[in-house]
């Protein structure tokens, strides 16, 4: 008879045994496809994280402040020296100043402006002191303010225009026009929708600003009443208009990579030294990604576990049951049966059970994958957050989905479910890998067995026997 029939046979041949033998097998099985499974998806988690925190540095001049009167700017050379440093992709400049309104008084201590304009803040003022969501002003020792006082227009002059102060996410979204050069030197500007509806201006329009007219070429809005309470200009505008030759007044680099945003910030602050306020989220990340990291080193040492106890027991059981049938090893040998055949009989029995334990495996894997991914990648990121970290967005949010609906419906959905985030995680062909692993541990495993088999000798068996 054919050995791989003979194999396969021998498998059922005690089925308490076999059953026994499979169930092992495939919670082991089982084990590792649901670690890989978290494994993944804790590395797919740290991945959102990243892209979620942002690989952004800010740099500010040290002390400085938009209400200070401190006056110690960046200069254009410094940042330079910064561009140049690894890792760093780009460098939004930007220079802040504030213009204040023709004919209106400004008692109240805002940092002095030499410049003027002739638009009128779309900020409403709420001077009572009370409730509203107005923006709030106090006058200093009391009293009332001047009946001809307008709040200071900002005017930010930038090398990027769609982002303000250079951060991602505060964001100028164009309505109206075009975005403007931020490094061509003329007197185009953009405005925001709440200052042109204030001050009648559309694209095309002029206004004064330092005593020189500029042209409204695009109207953006920033979703915030402050971020809309400005101007944009190119820096070199900015920096000709102010008589601030050369000079920044914040800055913020992007880096490749949040992996190396903290080599970056170093580097940064060992460039500048204690000219500059340098900061990041590196912190943040590091106290989002820990938990995360923690995660996917547990998920990785049971697999590994998982694995060499799967390799554990195929190879014992092998050896027992290779002691066991010493006698038809004999038999087989002494009517003629090669070491090879009967080796390759026993490796197709180790085989079988292998690929019924694996069956089962990847039933509980199905089973075990969705709760215990949900429960570690949950409680890693609960414990992210807790310690001062909030995601939102593609950041946050259990791995796998819940399924809802009735009894039915939400077994359906949540096998459908499992299998998705299956596929999504780690792909049906390292599924596919796996469980070819699997086999191939099997053979190996009793293949050391069969060397029992070479040692057996017929006439010793049927001596004893």
């Amino acid at each position: 008879m054919n050995f791989v029939v003979l194999g396969i046979r021998n498998a059922f041949r005690n089925l308490i045994r076999t059953s026994s033998i499979v169930v092992i097998l495939g919670l082991s099985i089982g084990l590792s496809l649901t670690m890989l499974l978290a494994r993944q998806a804790v590395d797919k988690k740290i991945s959102s994280v990243k892209d979620s925190i942002g690989n952004t540095i800010t740099i500010a001049p040290a002390g400085f402040s938009n209400f200070s009167q401190v006056n110690n700017a960046l200069s254009v050379t410094q940042l330079a020296k910064v561009k140049s440093l690894p890792h760093i992709t780009g460098v939004v400049e930007t220079l802040t100043d504030r213009l204040t309104t023709i004919g209106s008084s400004s008692p109240f201590g805002f940092r002095s402006s030499s410049g003027q304009t002739n638009l009128t803040s779309p900020v409403k003022l709420n001077t009572n002191g009370g409730g509203g969501r107005d923006f709030r002003l106090f006058v200093s020792g009391g009293g009332s303010l001047p009946s001809n006082f307008s709040p200071p227009v900002t005017i930010i002059g930038t090398t990027s225009p769609s982002l303000l102060n250079g951060v991602s996410g505060n964001t100028a979204t164009l309505v109206k026009g075009n975005y403007l050069n931020g490094e061509t030197d003329n007197n185009d500007a953009m405005v925001s929708t709440s200052m042109a509806s204030k001050n009648n201006l559309k694209v095309g329009s002029t206004f004064s600003a330092y005593s020189q007219t500029l042209r409204v070429v695009g109207i953006y809005n920033s979703g915030t009443e402050g971020g809309n309470d400005a101007i944009i200009v190119s820096l070199p505008t900015e920096e000709r208009l102010s008589n601030q030759s050369g000079e920044v007044t914040s800055a913020v680099a992007t880096v490749d990579s949040l992996d190396n945003l903290n080599s970056a910030t170093n580097a940064i602050k060992s460039t500048l030294g204690s000219a500059a306020d340098v900061t990041s989220s590196i912190q943040q990340a590091n106290q989002a990604i820990s938990p995360l990291n923690n995660v996917k080193n547990i998920a990785m040492i049971s697999l590994i576990g998982a694995i060499i106890a799967g390799s554990i027991i195929i190879f014992l059981v092998m050896v027992m049951i290779v002691r066991e049938r010493r006698k038809e090893i004999g038999v087989l040998k002494a009517i003629g049966g090669s070491n090879l055949r009967v080796m390759l009989q026993f490796m197709v029995e180790a085989v079988t059970l292998t690929i019924l334990g694996a069956l089962i495996g990847v039933v509980v894997g199905i089973l075990a994958g969705n709760p215990v991914t949900n429960t570690l990648v949950s409680s890693s990121s609960n414990s992210s957050t807790q310690s001062g970290f909030s995601r939102t967005g593609s950041g946050g949010g259990p791995v796998f989905n819940r399924p809802r609906g009735g009894f039915l419906s939400r077994n359906i959905n949540g096998l459908h479910n499992v299998l998705t985030n299956i596929h999504a995680n780690i792909g049906w062909s390292i599924l596919l890998y796996g469980l070819a692993a699997a086999v191939v541990i099997a053979l190996i495993g009793s293949s050391l067995a069969s060397i029992l088999i070479s040692r057996v000798r017929p006439a010793e068996v049927m001596r004893t026997e």
